[in-house]
């Protein structure tokens, strides 16, 4: 009865975000509230509440803190070259620009931390999405596959959870996946030329102007971002160009029909603003939603501060990294620490919380929510009924490919439940399964990392919630289009796995 009832409220809650018949703060919490009644024990709802929100209370306070910190970061100058770089890669070509999301998204993803790579990855790459006219849902595609396939790092937390739960060095679990997890890197680059394409015969041709600076009063604005719309061979330099260039990359869908709405206006404010002055209908679509890009005037720049910051955020990482302190302390003094240096003066500081606030609450209050679902889910036991029906329905002869068997369940169970709840409550009985018919622990732990690509979308992860918020997608438009890529990426990790000897 309760491996049904699991079942059937995540289902519930899956579908009713991707039909956006419910937000999902609220179905985070009704339909687990819901589903604890059917179970009969509501009279038990607020201790199972309450447990989840002891729980993911220290994850809320990390997130709250690391928002502030890197926004701050951001604001301040620090990762402006990494940015301008990849821009500079980028240029105007929706190809480049996914592709260098992808990189981005890996590169940021070294410090083990998704909540990082999101924020500086959706802060150096949504204006450009969104002057380009590109579908959003691509980006947080892209980087959230991306980072799943990096957050094996050891210290990312699957790796060191799995060597925990078996008594295993991390080591010897991670080092030899390195090939496979080579492999779907390289996938996720080769899945984001293809979506690159797509993007590029959606919305047309782009080419760059000449470095050629705009008048004084628009100084400010990037040279990355001075783009002129072209359809065909033609340089589009009229609003009219623009209009048609609006009309073919301002659809309901992305590449296949099946991605995020996309603001037509975005896809016509180059050429708008190419044509007109500075007070044009299309310096709106530069700056909205409170975005700036790489603005080499703000105010709140600190270049004379760049080295201690980058000091300040090399010795957080290295904490992180090395267990100094909990990593919810360690973003809480690096946070006060860097609004108290870089802006000394209180409205300051004010202004720069209060600049972070709505990614703060919108987070934190989804974390909070996901408390209610993950606490009816361990409170009342749906979670092991759930996965003892998955392990007792692997056939007998299957146990001699344990190993297979453990990456393929990987994929759902990481997705359904927490890293936490799969690592130390199913892997260690996929482990005794395997070793009755004497497939080593090694190997199990190894094939238990392969769904890391699609557990980084899945609704109990509070990062994904910074993703989606921050490039303003819905959660079920990035749910639909990100699964089955995530779950190919998977697919090819355990594949080149399996090809090269290492599970």
């Amino acid at each position: 009865m309760l491996t049904f009832l699991g079942f059937a409220m995540i289902a519930t809650f899956l579908v009713l975000i991707m039909m956006k018949k419910m937000s999902p703060i609220a179905a985070l919490v009704l339909i687990p509230a819901l589903f604890c009644v059917f179970a009969g024990k509501s009279a038990h709802l607020g201790d199972y509440v309450i447990d989840g929100v002891g729980k993911l209370a220290p994850t809320a306070a990390m997130l709250m803190f690391a928002i502030v910190y890197f926004g701050v970061m951001i604001d301040v100058g620090l990762f402006d070259p990494i940015v301008r770089g990849i821009l500079r890669f980028c240029k105007a070509d929706p190809v480049r620009v996914v592709v260098g999301t992808a990189v981005l998204a890996a590169i940021v993803s070294l410090d083990g931390d998704g909540s990082t790579t999101f924020m500086i990855t959706v802060s150096a790459m949504y204006p450009l999405y969104k002057r380009l006219g590109l579908s959003l849902v691509v980006m947080t595609g892209v980087a959230a596959t991306a980072n799943g396939v990096m957050n094996t790092l050891p210290w990312g937390g699957p790796t060191a959870r799995a060597a925990t739960a078996l008594k295993l060095d991390a080591s010897d679990i991670f080092v030899p996946m390195i090939p496979a997890l080579a492999v779907g890197l390289l996938f996720v680059f080769c899945l984001a030329y293809v979506l690159g394409l797509k993007e590029r015969r959606r919305i047309g041709t782009l080419v760059m102007p000449g470095e050629t600076r705009r008048p004084a009063e628009e100084a400010a604005e990037p040279a990355e971002e001075r783009l002129l719309v072209a359809t065909g061979s033609a340089t589009a330099t009229g609003s009219g160009d623009a209009g048609t260039v609006a009309g073919s990359g301002g659809s309901d869908s992305g590449p296949g029909g099946s991605g995020a709405p996309v603001d037509p206006s975005a896809a016509s404010a180059p050429s708008a603003r190419t044509g007109s002055g500075p007070g044009s209908g299309g310096d709106g679509a530069a700056h909205e939603d409170g975005f700036q890009g790489l603005d080499p005037c703000r105010p709140t720049l600190r270049p004379r501060l760049y080295w201690f910051n980058a000091g300040l955020t090399v010795a957080l990482l290295t904490a992180m990294i090395t267990e100094l302190l909990p990593i919810p302390v360690l973003f809480l003094l690096a946070a006060a620490l860097a609004l108290t240096v870089n802006f000394p003066h209180m409205p300051d500081q004010k202004a720069r919380i209060a600049a972070h606030a709505d990614n703060v609450l919108n987070v934190a209050g989804m974390v909070f929510a996901a408390a209610v679902f993950t606490g009816v889910l361990n409170g009342t036991g749906m979670v092991k009924q759930m996965a003892d029906w998955l392990v007792g329905v692997v056939p007998e002869g299957m146990g001699p490919h344990m190993a297979l068997v453990t990456g393929l369940l990987s994929l759902p169970l990481t997705y359904f439940m927490s890293n936490d709840g799969f690592y130390f409550g199913v892997l260690p009985v996929l482990a005794e399964a395997g070793a009755a018919h004497g497939v080593s622990p090694l190997e199990i732990a190894r094939a238990s990392l392969v769904g890391q690509a699609l557990h980084m979308s899945s609704p109990l992860v509070p990062a994904v919630y910074v993703l989606v918020g921050m490039a303003k997608v819905e959660f079920g438009d990035h749910t639909r289009f990100t699964v089955k890529w995530a779950a190919l990426t998977s697919l090819v990790v355990l594949g080149a796995g399996m090809l090269f000897g290492i599970i």
